[in-house]
C-alpha cells in the first residue's frame, strides 16, 4: 500500500471515530508504529488532523467538542458501557457522576433504582434523574460550562471536596495507561479531580475512541483509577498496559 492510500484510510478512520491511536492504526494497516507516526505527522502538517500523545484527533477536536458532537460518537458502545456500570450500583449507594454523554446514559439506567444519593455537577444527569423521586439528587452548582452542560469553577470544586461517595463515575476525552484520564479544559479537570478525591472508588467510563489517547490536561492519574469499563473495539495493548498498572478492566 502506498503512502497516499494509507493516509487516506487514516483520515477516513479519524473522521468516522473522531480519534484514533497509533497502535490501532498499526494493527489495522499492518504497518509499523514508526510509519504510522510519520503519516500522522505529515497529515498534521497538512492540517487534516491534530496529533496527540499516542495518536491523533480530528482537527476540530483540538478544542472541547460540543455535547451534540460527543453524543454522536460511539453511541451504541457508550450505551453498553452505561448498562454495565449500572450493575455496579446497589440501592442505597452514594454515587457521584461527572459530566459526559456516557454518565448521562448511566443516569438513565439508574432511574428505576431507589434509595440512591446521586451527586453531580451535570445538568443532563440531574435532568435524567428528575423522573426518579425515590432517589436523592444533589446538584453541585457553579459556573455553567455550556459545551458539556455542567457546572465548573472554584465554587464547584469547594462543594465537591466536602462530599463523599462510594463510587465516582467519570468520563473524559482520553485515557492513556502512561498518563491517566484527561480533558482539554482546566476547569473541567479541576472539578472531575475534586469529585474523584471524595470517592471510595473511581470508575472510568471510556469508549474505544478515547482509549490510548492523551488530552492536554490530566484529570485523574492512572494509579488513582480503580476500574475501567470500555468496549471491545478498544486497543488490546492499551488495555493490557492499564491492567498492568493496576486498573481493573471490564470490556463490554
Amino acid at each position: 500500500m502506498i503512502a497516499a492510500q494509507r493516509r487516506n484510510i487514516i483520515v477516513d478512520t479519524i473522521e468516522r471515530d473522531g480519534a484514533v491511536s497509533i497502535t490501532t492504526l498499526s494493527e489495522k494497516l499492518d504497518t509499523s508504529a514508526v510509519t504510522i507516526r510519520r503519516d500522522l505527522d505529515q497529515l498534521a502538517e497538512e492540517g487534516r488532523l491534530v496529533r496527540t500523545h499516542g495518536g491523533a484527533v480530528l482537527a476540530s477536536s483540538a478544542r472541547e467538542s460540543s455535547y451534540a458532537e460527543k453524543l454522536e460518537q460511539a453511541l451504541a458502545e457508550k450505551t453498553a458501557i452505561a448498562r454495565a456500570a449500572a450493575t455496579l450500583v446497589r440501592n442505597g449507594d452514594v454515587v457521584a457522576l461527572g459530566p459526559g454523554t456516557t454518565t448521562e446514559l448511566l443516569a438513565k439506567e439508574l432511574v428505576t433504582r431507589s434509595g440512591l444519593r446521586v451527586v453531580t455537577n451535570s445538568l443532563l444527569v440531574a435532568e435524567a434523574m428528575v423522573s426518579s423521586p425515590d432517589n436523592e439528587v444533589i446538584v453541585v452548582g457553579g459556573l455553567l460550562r455550556h459545551s458539556i452542560r455542567a457546572f465548573v469553577g472554584g465554587g464547584t470544586v469547594s462543594q465537591l471536596l466536602g462530599l463523599r461517595a462510594d463510587t465516582v463515575f467519570l468520563s473524559g476525552n482520553g485515557l492513556a495507561a502512561d498518563f491517566g484520564l484527561s480533558t482539554p479544559a482546566f476547569p473541567v479537570a479541576d472539578t472531575d479531580r475534586a469529585m474523584a478525591a471524595g470517592a471510595g472508588r473511581v470508575t472510568a467510563l471510556v469508549d474505544h475512541t478515547k482509549v490510548g489517547l492523551r488530552s492536554s490536561v490530566l484529570t485523574v492519574p492512572t494509579e488513582q483509577i480503580h476500574q475501567l469499563i470500555t468496549d471491545s473495539k478498544s486497543t488490546e495493548s492499551e488495555l493490557t498496559a492499564l491492567r498492568e498498572a493496576g486498573v481493573e478492566v471490564q470490556v463490554v
